[in-house]
């Protein structure tokens, strides 16, 4: 690898960063962000050398990259740049940190669609779901939406996963829809985890995976694309008449009936496998919102009726 110096043309530094600090130590998919934000620094600094990067030329990378991107997703980009600019400081190839009280613009959110279902309408949902004798997206669609689990970690289960004696299933490994196919690693150590199902799943798959090789996915018959499956709930929705959401959204659904229904926001972090319960409560600030609004009338209920 040769050696970078501060007259490096910046976006060639940036490459380089990549492959030193995070090619093999991320997730493909996460590489593929990384990639993207390489192509776009190149496309708007094509000539910037890594020494000229002051505030106002980061600035104005970002208010360039702003015209095309909502808020979230520059400040993304943002996240993905900062940590090599703040290392060519270290580095003593640029004096001082450009990146500091860099301010995050963009175009104005699209339009937000429905992220998850209310009781009532997974309960419609799953009521006509085709769950016919064979295995079909049908009923990827109720397993997911049963244990809230992510649809690369869905794809990757096996019959070897399926406790039937405890009830459980257990998320070890994800399919790589996005790629080639075959197993990868969960995100991360948190998303190894055993999932409590309910003796009826448990029972239809029973019967659904018996003959199956062991060490199989089930899911998988050939090349896959959540695209399809996003469709194929797309058009239950509609049908049905019940707000459409995503095949993710179905994880968001999961959680927010557990947390309505009181469950503590430490086991919904478990059963969905979040690192933290930072996550979680970021993810779901709505709905603990919403709880916080419940509480208040309880608390008030019962002081009042304090003597």
């Amino acid at each position: 690898m040769r050696i970078i110096k501060k007259d490096e043309l910046f976006f060639l530094y940036y490459e380089q960063w990549i492959e030193m600090y995070k090619e093999g130590a991320v997730r493909e998919i996460t590489m593929r962000k990384y990639r993207m934000t390489l192509k776009w620094v190149k496309e708007l600094l094509p000539t910037l050398k890594v020494y000229e990067l002051n505030r106002t030329a980061y600035q104005q990378l970002l208010n360039e990259y702003a015209l095309s991107h909502e808020k979230q997703t520059t400040m993304d980009f943002h996240h993905q740049l900062k940590g090599a600019i703040l290392d060519a400081v270290d580095d003593g190839f640029i004096d001082r940190d450009p990146t500091r009280k860099a301010i995050i613009k963009g175009k104005p959110p699209k339009e937000k669609k429905p992220k998850f279902l209310n009781q009532f309408e997974l309960n419609t949902l799953i009521k006509n779901l085709n769950l016919s004798d064979e295995i079909n997206w049908d009923w990827l669609i109720l397993l997911l939406a049963k244990t809230g689990m992510r649809f690369s970690e869905a794809l990757g289960l096996t019959p070897n996963d399926f406790d039937f004696s405890y009830q459980t299933v257990s998320v070890n490994k994800t399919w790589d829809y996005k790629g080639h196919g075959g197993f990868l690693p969960t995100k991360n150590k948190s998303s190894i985890r055993k999932i409590q199902i309910d003796w009826q799943t448990t029972s239809q798959f029973v019967r659904l995976v018996k003959g199956f090789n062991e060490n199989e996915p089930i899911f998988i018959n050939g090349k896959v694309y959540n695209s399809t499956i996003n469709n194929k709930l797309a058009r239950h929705c509609k049908e049905l008449g019940i707000p459409i959401i995503s095949i993710h959204g179905l994880r968001h659904t999961h959680a927010s009936l557990l947390l309505f229904a009181g469950v503590s926001m430490a086991s919904v972090a478990r059963r969905l496998g979040h690192s933290s319960m930072t996550t979680t409560q970021k993810t779901y600030l709505h709905i603990i919102h919403e709880l916080e609004n419940q509480d208040t009338d309880l608390i008030i209920r019962s002081i009042s009726q304090l003597v």
